[in-house]
């Protein structure tokens, strides 16, 4: 399989699914609460039934968060896999805060080898793959990606890279809406160890990108996550020379597994 060769068709899928959402965004919305008591709209489903418009064509199954559960008994034996959320951040797209986004990742067995992000409200645009680089990329009003190569994508991006290039102080990255105890904990460590520090917050899978880009140093997630939350943001920053493991044993951060909750983890520039 020749990974880079789907890197456009799942640019295109997010970016489609972001037009939808932001069509739901900007207009009265309702909130359903799915059985874990986490927030569904209508947004949500758009989004995931266009992904699948466009992912489904590819022979390679689909993970989606909104989509049904697959048995591991199945999956467990998949070479491939995509791994979704079509909204990344409903609490956030539900307070209006702009801090949402659309996930595609690509899986190899356990290791996500390709993802894009898509931050609908800043057309903002993530991508990366095993091999390939991680760049970034501003959608303006003269981009049309249907009508665009991936090398024409490629010349309009940036490369991006963990390593600040400029002095500034150490950065960490954290939960917008869902801090805990031990974020607060590791934060005040980190004032003894490093001054200046500063904390940033953010919603969604930017968190992951923050780190990606060089804004921030660390990204500890002291709390759950899913798979879905972490694949496309995982291989983004370890493309862009960041590393992605276990806060308890330093382990990689595996993904297919029979319960898809994460193990808390760290993104780190190599400074944590």
């Amino acid at each position: 399989m020749n990974i880079p060769d789907l890197i456009l068709p799942s640019i295109v899928a997010a970016v489609e699914a972001g037009y939808a959402i932001l069509e739901v965004y900007h207009q009265e919305f309702t909130v359903e609460e799915k059985d874990d008591k986490s927030p569904l709209t209508l947004a949500d489903k758009r989004s995931h039934d266009i992904i699948l418009s466009h992912l489904s064509g590819h022979g390679i199954p689909v993970l989606s968060e909104e989509g049904a559960s697959i048995d591991y008994q199945v999956r467990k034996h998949w070479e491939y896999l995509w791994i979704v959320d079509p909204l990344d951040g409903t609490k956030e797209f539900v307070k209006r805060n702009d801090e949402f986004t659309v996930n595609i990742a690509l899986l190899k067995g356990q290791q996500p080898v390709m993802g894009v992000i898509y931050v609908p409200v800043l057309k903002q645009l993530y991508f990366a793959a095993r091999d390939f680089g991680a760049y970034f990329l501003n959608l303006d009003a003269t981009i049309r990606l249907k009508n665009m190569s991936l090398d024409a994508v490629i010349q309009k991006s940036t490369a991006i890279d963990a390593h600040p290039r400029k002095s500034r102080p150490y950065t960490i990255v954290g939960s917008r809406s869902h801090a805990t105890k031990e974020l607060e904990d590791y934060v005040e460590k980190k004032r003894t160890e490093y001054d200046p520090v500063e904390f940033i917050s953010a919603g969604s899978s930017l968190k992951l990108c923050r780190v990606a880009e060089g804004s921030a140093d660390v990204y500890p997630r002291l709390g759950p996550t899913m798979e879905w939350d972490t694949a496309a943001g995982h291989i983004i920053a370890e493309c862009a020379g960041a590393s992605v493991f276990r806060a308890d044993n330093g382990e990689p951060l595996l993904y297919n597994k029979e319960n898809l909750l994460n193990p808390w983890f760290f993104v780190s520039n190599g400074k944590h």
